[in-house]
């Protein structure tokens, strides 16, 4: 094994089989849902202007470490991105133009929440440049919208997803699935209901309980009641798959489907272990710079990133990855999306001594598949990815 702080000269342009993109974090929200263990805060006043500025000193800084490099996509996440000025997205796009060349066709997305007031600024957005916008949908019920804090009602996220298609090429939402006394069949049925809509993306999460939020205290005093059994939320993830392939929006990833031609390009080089700049309160990031896969990852208050921009310090994190744990990246990210991962590019990195082992075995168990020199898990694999990924991991 290479040592614990060096990758190997070969991966100096590794970054390249899963290309290059942008992330902006926004991390302000109207209201945190309860849900939510997102690096999001709310607040009443916010300095549009020094925000603004705040992020364009940032891609001046990391646009000199990247240089010359073609970034295929930009990401606006959030919190709540639909917060910000449109005029505030369209500064930050032109010094993106102006820092990187870009490709012919880039991904340009920005989270929304599907509320009247933010569905105005949709054409500002499309003005700026925003190509795809991803709607928080979550629900279609009202009453499960209220239980999962959001602020809109099912007819004002239907007339959002009308105002979005008529401004931008491509639009996408989430939604929640395995909710407080939902059904097998209410599911397939608001399922059935969401392609309806002519969306040519989705993405669709089961609901989990997170340590830290509401639902986490919520769940651990015992007040968190009707969530489906395990059984329940596997029925419900296997007829979402059926569901879809039969709709034509086939699963590219474990949680998104999408029409031929229509994934998320900006997601897709996380789980190909592309590079991407993370900036932005919490952001992360994964670079190559001087031969070495760099993580970083800026300072969660808003306060503090604010401060530390200014001090040119934004990263509280910025260190090199170990072969082992690019190995361990690369595995789990890649073996998300149907295509997995190249095996001649996880020996590059280093695999411990029982990799080979362990994709015979879970082969044999049906959980993995090998075709054309990738190794890829199968649908009953991505039942249970947790399980196969911690098999194929090195003992730490």
């Amino acid at each position: 094994m290479p040592c614990a702080n060096s990758l190997r000269p070969v991966l100096i342009e590794d970054w390249r089989h899963g290309g290059f993109g942008l992330y902006t974090h926004w991390p302000f929200c109207e209201a945190k849902c309860p849900y939510c263990d997102f690096n999001s805060h709310v607040s009443r006043q916010i300095d549009q202007t020094r925000w603004r500025d705040a992020y364009l000193k940032e891609i001046d800084r990391v646009g000199a470490l990247t240089r010359g490099r073609v970034l295929d996509t930009v990401f606006f996440g959030g919190g709540t991105p639909s917060l910000m000025d449109p005029e505030t997205v369209h500064a930050i796009l032109e010094r993106v133009r102006r820092t990187w060349p870009m490709r012919n066709d880039p991904e340009i997305t920005l989270e929304a929440n599907p509320s009247s007031v933010e569905a105005r600024r949709f054409r500002g957005y499309a003005e700026a440049g925003v190509n795809r916008v991803s709607l928080g949908v979550q629900a279609l019920n009202d009453d499960d919208l209220r239980l999962l804090g959001r602020l809109h009602s099912v007819a004002e996220a239907r007339q959002a997803f009308d105002i979005a298609r008529d401004h931008f090429d491509r639009v996408s939402f989430d939604l929640i699935y395995a909710r407080q006394n939902q059904s097998l069949a209410q599911w397939e049925a608001e399922l059935r209901e969401a392609l309806s809509m002519a969306v040519d993306h989705l993405s669709m999460y089961q609901l989990t309980i997170e340590q830290g939020t509401a639902f986490g205290d919520r769940y651990n005093a015992g007040k968190l009641r009707g969530l489906p059994e395990d059984d329940v939320s596997a029925d419900m993830y296997e007829r979402t798959q059926e569901i879809c392939e039969a709709a034509g929006l086939p699963a590219y990833e474990v949680s998104n489907h999408a029409r031929p031609g229509a994934e998320s390009r900006h997601n897709l080089i996380y789980w190909r272990y592309g590079d991407y700049v993370g900036i932005g309160p919490g952001a992360h990031g994964r670079l190559t710079l001087n031969g070495q896969k760099i993580a970083t990852e800026a300072w969660k208050s808003p306060d503090a990133w604010l401060k530390n921009v200014d001090q040119a310090t934004p990263d509280r994190v910025h260190r090199s990855v170990s072969s082992q744990d690019a190995v361990g990246e690369l595995i789990m990210m890649g073996l998300r999306v149907n295509d997995g991962i190249d095996i001649e590019r996880i020996r590059q990195f280093g695999p411990h001594a029982g990799f080979d082992a362990a994709v015979q075995e879970l082969t044999d168990l049906g959980m993995l598949q090998i075709a054309d020199g990738r190794i890829q898990t199968t649908p009953s694999g991505r039942m249970v990815l947790n399980a196969v990924v911690e098999r194929l991991l090195p003992d730490q």
